[in-house]
């Protein structure tokens, strides 16, 4: 999952930053309003960490721009204040919740995989595709009820690609999505990642189809294509 966090107290960024990345998100840490909103225009993001109080523009005047330009990306808003005002502009504004600083480290992970799993999958435990599943509570995946072993970003890629299950995910945005801006992206290597998670899925009833100039899709295969190189329905 990618997180995009937009907090002005540096000391706090980083230690937010240092904890989600511990916990294999990644993130991108912006400092202000305006720069994050430029950020936003690429729908990359699972999650918007969001300061309410930030220089020039703040995190609530942001948030409102962003639901009025239809973005529904989910929002957790941070604050020093718990007051019920404060609540209450915040959700009237379109945040998915509120946390109060200081945070245990804990609850915000907790919190953060239950607004993704809220957001794309109406409250399940979990996403299934075929007989492979994901399970929000620990992201992890599993096939045919066992552990599915998989490095960094092979992980991001299949993740990226089962919260958007069915849909078309361009090389572009998988590069936008698995990297982070302190990364260097590779398009190249893009290609390898998915050679191995087909491979990972050769027996599996899911598999990952390239459609030619467009992307990549996961979805169920078709019992009558069982065998057949995925590469091959361009």
């Amino acid at each position: 999952m990618k997180l995009l966090l937009v907090e002005d107290s540096i000391e706090l960024a980083h230690w937010i930053v240092t904890l989600l990345r511990a916990q294999a998100f990644i993130v991108d840490h912006i400092p202000d309003a305006e720069r994050a909103e430029a950020m936003l225009r690429n729908p990359c993001y699972d999650v918007v960490l969001l300061d309410m109080r930030l220089p020039s523009m703040s995190g609530k005047d942001l948030l409102a721009r962003m639901r009025r330009n239809g973005d529904t990306v989910p929002v957790m808003m941070l604050t020093a204040h718990g007051s019920i005002e404060d609540k209450v502009e915040c959700f009237a504004a379109g945040a998915d919740d509120f946390v109060v600083k200081p945070f245990d480290a804990r609850e915000l992970v907790a919190r953060i995989k239950a607004l993704v799993r809220r957001h794309c999958a109406e409250k399940a435990m979990a996403l299934v595709c075929g007989d492979l599943r994901y399970a929000f509570d620990t992201r992890e995946f599993g096939l045919r009820e066992m552990p599915l072993s998989l490095r960094r970003r092979e992980h991001a890629i299949l993740e990226v690609l089962m919260l958007r299950q069915g849909k078309t995910v361009s090389k572009a945005m998988l590069q936008e999505c698995i990297y982070s801006l302190d990364d260097s992206p590779s398009a190249d290597a893009i290609d390898i990642y998915i050679h191995r998670l087909r491979k990972h899925l050769a027996e599996s009833s899911a598999q990952i189809m390239t459609l030619r100039g467009l992307g990549y899709v996961l979805r169920e295969r078709d019992p009558m294509s069982v065998g057949e190189d995925p590469d091959a329905k361009r």
